[in-house]
């Protein structure tokens, strides 16, 4: 049985080619829905399921864990399948509940044993949130026995009725007799996704480009994701998609040729300044939106009413809904500028040189953990990541302790007394020049002199660090995945689950 978990992404080496035909990427699509009233009922019925079988299956591990304290040879659902087994062995016994019905006489006599809702309830729900439970074990374990790196991660928790985001996951089931369970424009209605269990939903947003693609045999669904987020439910829908056309790909780069390599210094004053290693300044962008900053004090108007609000009235879940409204709508302004400024370079360089920034270290300064918060810099390292590798291109992150920004680009010495504050580099030697121009164009030299002529292609090293970087403070905070694409992106959009 394919389960989520088996739709791993593959990651592309850049510059590696693959087949036209093959499905290479894992591409999400994001829809707003405008369900029915029923149709809400389900989706909402689906949603608690979900939380249900995830904190069922949690309580099952715990209790096996307490067990195995005493009887050390007791085993313990681990995984996704040993848990989904569990939860399905679980649901049908007298544990799980029964229906009784009392006839005029006084006898009882026992309808339904197990869950008596269950059947209301399509079974994909239940095993994905077991698969969810099972991934965040494996992710605590391998935490806790050093595998995994970046910050520790705990042992999974319940989830709340109210503080938990409500979601599902469902599978798209393909069959060569039968259409797929999940379809997009069905029935002559463009702006619908059918859900397998739910039926046809209307969406607000335009489905022709995944239409397209799925007509033309370059895309496919597997699966859907459905949460609702600011008062409205949302649908992701992840698609194995074929390769960009080969106009919308890079060519090749000679294995001698170290040149053409672009350095991107992000910053707050400009949130980026990209140039060449002959000095040629080719981007700088200063107009970021900044829409933290902007609405900060609308925020703080609307946390104020939250606060004044009792607590469990229905005027504090008004005022709280109408913060997290605001917190979605700051959300999406950064997301679609990340985007926007993300794909206008990947498309126009072919090789591009960042910097490898200990963002959380950075957010320990109080006076500009805001400032960097709302950059989103680790985000837009993240898109640069993926979508130059869809493109055939090269992305190498400098070591983080290169001195980019206090390094001459006449006489090579490092500059020590640089401050935030000053921001035109002056050297002893006589060169001045904008301190974030500097910094872009040494890491551009950086790129000539450390980019890897011949990758191995059964190797990352590719998409990944060109060094391996100390590590501090439980530092590598660059996570191995892809996110979330916008429907704008050029050909299919990627959504790729952490593979750290």
């Amino acid at each position: 049985m394919a389960y989520a978990a088996d739709c791993q992404i593959r990651r592309l080496s850049a510059g590696c080619g693959m087949l036209a035909a093959e499905m290479s990427r894992h591409t999400t699509f994001k829809y707003c829905l405008d369900p029915t009233v029923a149709q809400h009922e389900v989706m909402a019925r689906y949603a608690g399921a979900s939380r249900f079988a995830f904190n069922q299956c949690l309580q099952m591990v715990k209790a096996a864990l307490n067990q195995r304290k005493t009887y050390p040879d007791n085993d313990v659902p681990w995984t996704g399948f040993d848990l989904i087994n569990a939860f399905n062995a679980w649901k049908k016994t007298a544990d799980a509940g029964r229906l009784f019905i009392v006839d005029s006489d006084g006898v009882a006599q026992t309808v339904v044993t197990g869950l008596s809702w269950r059947r209301e309830v399509c079974q994909q729900v239940f095993e994905e949130a077991a698969v969810d439970l099972g991934k965040g074990i494996k992710c605590w374990s391998d935490s806790r026995s050093g595998k995994r790196k970046g910050q520790r991660v705990g042992f999974p928790r319940f989830k709340k009725k109210i503080g938990a985001v409500p979601s599902f996951r469902l599978r798209n089931k393909h069959s060569k007799e039968r259409p797929p369970a999940m379809r997009i424009g069905d029935n002559s209605r463009p702006r619908s996704v059918a859900l397998p269990g739910i039926g046809q939903i209307a969406v607000h947003d335009d489905t022709r480009r995944l239409r397209r693609m799925i007509a033309k045999g370059r895309a496919k669904i597997c699966f859907a994701t459905v949460t609702h987020r600011a008062g409205r439910w949302w649908v992701s829908l992840n698609v194995e998609g074929a390769d960009l056309h080969p106009e919308h790909r890079h060519p090749a780069h000679d294995p001698d040729d170290d040149g053409g390599w672009v350095g991107i210094d992000r910053g707050l004053s400009a949130f980026l300044v990209a140039a060449r290693a002959d000095g040629e300044e080719v981007a700088r962008i200063t107009d970021a939106p900044k829409a933290l900053g902007v609405g900060m004090k609308q925020q703080q108007r609307l946390a104020k009413s939250l606060a004044r609000k009792k607590k469990g009235s229905a005027n504090r879940r008004t005022a709280a809904a109408k913060l997290g409204r605001h917190h979605h709508h700051i959300a999406n302004i950064r997301r679609n500028f990340l985007h926007r400024v993300s794909n206008a370079l990947v498309k126009t360089h072919d090789r591009l040189v960042i910097e490898d920034l200990h963002v959380s270290g950075m957010l320990r300064n109080h006076r500009l953990a805001r400032a960097i918060s709302d950059a989103g810099w680790a985000e837009f390292a993240r898109l640069l990541d993926y979508k130059q590798a869809w493109r055939g291109g090269e992305l190498i992150v400098a070591d983080r302790w290169y001195p980019s920004s206090r390094l001459c680009l006449g006489c090579g010495a490092v500059r020590g007394d640089l401050t935030l504050a000053d921001r035109t580099f002056t050297c002893s030697c006589g060169h001045s020049v904008d301190r974030d121009t500097n910094a872009a164009v040494n890491l551009a030299r950086w790129g000539q002199n450390h980019h890897n002529p011949s990758p191995d292609p059964r190797t990352p090293k590719q998409r990944g660090r060109a060094t391996n970087a100390r590590r501090r403070d439980g530092a590598d905070q660059h996570h191995s995945c892809a996110g979330e694409t916008s429907p704008d992106d050029e050909g299919t959009d990627v959504h790729t689950a952490p593979a750290a």
